[in-house]
């Protein structure tokens, strides 16, 4: 059996910590906050708005620069720098000096969750046991689910202090955490063995991979408006008030918190191409309720939906990579970096989109959600006429050539790639040729 040892254990700890940070509370937190914001009068609701989708146009920023800036200081330094930059960003949000000001910081912790969820998947998973990858890769990912849930738990305390004081609370649990992580990144990979194949990059594959990109950027647009305007359309669109609109998303962070497992499993019995059809078509139906339905039962539904997939169609898409590249880890990793800028560029394009229709529909909350659902249907249909990509039986007929270390070659027929039997003289292989120093 296959264990995790203590230091792998630190570093899946410390990557949930980097998504919860950069991801759960510096995205997730600020939609409960847009209501008090307005009714403060920090700033105007459209103001509020576009400073929500400030974060989206960091997180574009930090996925993009997100290598050169692991070049320049190392995996481990940019995540514990980073991490403490989206913290100093809780603490300078308490003075609305201005809205430059606030959307400076804004802008840092969400350039700080680009880099973050970039570099946490890449510096963590190769230093995971295959066999556990997938449940790393669910560990990671649930700090999403968590930080929502605690972002739905703790601001409603917090706010009965004041609004500066919940900008502080979330600062400290920020701070808390980021020192909980700060020994647990892994150092900087060593060369990295290279297990490809000469057909993974098939013209089949890069297809299936820009389709792939395209979907995840329909989902972020589907997505968007839940992410800023939800708490606001319970609290004030439906006139149910501040304390029921985050009641509801204290619903979807609970429900976020089991997406990335529920989603996992369905995976593994249905596969992650059904499962990710699954997900568009019910984050589709959940955004159609929000955009037709006014009914708080209904209103609720759509709520857990969403929440499950919120976080669940991360894992999902990056198993998708996974299926259309199988043998190829360095080809991996370069789509997800891409897949994470594509859904990076959309959210930026979708928030900035969604505030100027917003405020300029005399907020219309129908009119917007109604776009995420025309977004999330599109994906579907898509992937209803695509066929599938990846490694075809004639890629796999071929004998691959197996690099390690870039030293030595062997072959592997297609009925050892096909069999564990040949998975593991594959990495039996691998593990006796880096034991004696090849």
């Amino acid at each position: 059996m296959v264990r995790l040892n203590r230091a792998a254990w630190f570093a899946t700890v410390a990557g949930m910590c980097g998504s919860l940070v950069s991801i759960g509370l510096a995205r997730f937190a600020y939609t409960p906050l847009i209501p008090p914001l307005i009714q403060a009068h920090w700033f105007s609701p459209a103001n509020a708005v576009s400073l929500g989708a400030a974060n989206f146009a960091g997180y574009l920023a930090g996925a993009l620069l997100a290598r050169l800036i692991a070049a320049a200081l190392s995996s481990r330094q940019a995540l514990r720098l980073l991490m403490f930059v989206a913290t100093a960003a809780f603490f300078a949000c308490a003075y609305p000096l201005s809205v430059v000001w606030f959307f400076v910081w804004r802008f840092a912790s969400g350039f700080s969750g680009g880099v973050i969820m970039v570099l946490v998947p890449t510096s963590i998973l190769p230093q995971i046991p295959a066999a556990k990858r997938g449940f790393v890769s669910g560990m990671i990912f649930l700090g999403l689910g968590l930080g929502i849930a605690a972002s739905g738990t703790l601001i409603p305390e917090l706010l009965r202090l004041g609004l500066r004081e919940t900008w502080f609370g979330l600062g400290i649990l920020s701070l808390l955490l980021t020192v909980f992580s700060w020994f647990g990144w892994p150092a900087d990979n060593p060369p990295a063995l290279r297990f490809e194949t000469s057909n993974d990059a098939s013209f089949r594959s890069k297809i299936s991979l820009t389709i792939l990109y395209g979907q995840y950027a329909a989902n972020a647009l589907g997505l968007v408006p839940v992410m800023i305007l939800m708490v606001d359309y319970i609290a004030r669109g439906l006139g149910r008030g501040g304390d029921i609109g985050a009641a509801y998303w204290r619903v979807y962070g609970i429900a976020a918190i089991v997406g990335p497992v529920m989603c996992g499993g369905a995976a593994d019995k249905i596969g992650f191409r059904l499962s990710f059809r699954a997900a568009l078509l019910l984050q589709g139906l959940a955004v159609g309720i929000l955009s037709f339905v006014k009914n708080l039962v209904a209103v609720g539904i759509a709520t857990v939906l969403l929440g499950i997939f919120t976080t669940g169609v991360v894992p999902l898409s990056l198993g998708r990579i996974h299926d259309i590249l199988p043998h190829s880890p360095t080809a991996q990793r370069t789509a997800w970096s891409r897949a994470t800028i594509a859904f990076a560029v959309f959210q930026v394009l979708g928030g900035y989109g969604y505030a100027f229709l917003f405020s300029h529909s005399k907020e219309n909350y129908g009119l917007v959600f109604l776009c995420g659902t025309i977004a999330l249907v599109m994906a579907l249909i898509v992937d209803l006429f695509v066929r599938e990509g990846g490694s075809t039986a004639a890629d796999l007929s071929q004998p691959s050539t197996l690099l390690v270390s870039g030293k030595k070659r062997y072959k592997l027929s297609l009925e050892d790639r096909k069999s564990e039997a040949g998975s593991r003289f594959h990495n039996s292989i691998c593990t006796d040729d880096v034991r004696n120093g090849s």
